[in-house]
């Protein structure tokens, strides 16, 4: 009997992931851009929250696209970000501030 596996059509590397990474990150990045923060300055807000990480910390993290939905979300907060854009779809262009 040839069974399935459930996960079949499941990319093994994550590729489907690898656009919405990216994505994520612009966010993080958007939102310093937005306010003019350092990495420094968001580890100090981040703070606040109870998370404690340094600015070199967070700058691996959102550089290397590894973190989770509860950190960006944290990071959002931390800026006082309270809407901004998210594409459904990939775009040539990135997210930027508005003017």
């Amino acid at each position: 009997m040839n069974a399935t596996p459930l996960n079949a059509s499941v990319p093994a590397d994550g590729a489907a992931y690898a656009e919405w990474e990216d994505r994520a990150k612009e966010l993080v990045l958007w939102g310093m851009a937005q306010r003019k923060l350092t990495y420094k300055e968001l580890a100090r807000r981040l703070e606040r929250y109870g998370i404690d990480e340094s600015a070199d910390q967070i700058n691996r993290k959102v550089n290397r696209k590894r973190f989770s939905a509860a950190f960006l979300l944290a990071c959002l907060a931390a800026m006082e970000v309270e809407s901004m854009p998210v594409p459904a779809k990939s775009t040539q262009r990135k997210l930027r501030p508005p003017r």
